[in-house]
């Protein structure tokens, strides 16, 4: 839990074609708490388009469940693989259009600019976001596909730009980073980046 000004479900997604994540937080009374997370395996299945449409009545079914106000999704990374970029970015496409069928307002976040939004470092590892996101919504324990966890940056960092963190004090170091958003910190705690 963390304090922001806003009332509204947010739905983050980590686009993929074998999995895809997906994170879930409730902004109410200015309080932040996560209400779902997970993830949609289809390493076992065997066609891309099937894979499209699995991702397509999947998000279908997380948007009815947790009837969210907006969708936030990362946007694919810029790869030397120009097939594998193709094929994320036709999963994004899949998850936006079951967010466009239900009329929900979709945001697009680079992966960088979530990592900076969560961590602080738009260079952190998957492995810092979670840990930094088990920290800021104190989750209880992680997901074991950190898809999931970034599914859930990708809500919290939307939160995040729809707040007003403009007010937000600069900071110069982790611990004043840590500090600005009160959450505690132990010198020996963290694997936190440079």
């Amino acid at each position: 839990m963390t304090k922001l000004n806003k009332d509204r479900i947010i739905l983050g997604i980590d686009p993929g074609t074998n999995i895809m994540g997906y994170g879930v937080i409730h902004e109410k009374n200015s309080i932040i708490v996560c209400i779902g997370y997970g993830i949609v395996d289809m390493r076992k299945m065997k066609s891309h388009f099937d894979k499209l449409k699995h991702i397509y009545e999947r998000t279908i079914q997380l948007i009815d469940g947790f009837k969210p106000d907006e969708l936030a999704i990362e946007a694919p990374f810029q790869g030397k693989n120009v097939q594998s970029m193709l094929k994320l970015g036709r999963a994004q496409g899949a998850a936006i259009a079951a967010a466009l069928n239900r009329t929900i307002p979709i945001f697009e976040y680079s992966p960088r600019k979530i990592k900076l939004a969560i961590t602080g470092s738009g260079a952190a590892s998957k492995e810092q976001v979670a840990g930094m996101l088990q920290r800021i919504l104190k989750l209880n324990e992680l997901p074991e596909k950190l898809d999931a966890t970034d599914g859930i940056a990708a809500a919290l960092c939307h939160c995040y730009q729809r707040s007003n963190t403009d007010q937000e004090p600069k900071c110069t170091d982790w611990k004043q980073y840590l500090k600005n958003k009160n959450i505690p910190f132990d010198d020996k705690d963290a694997n936190l980046p440079e």
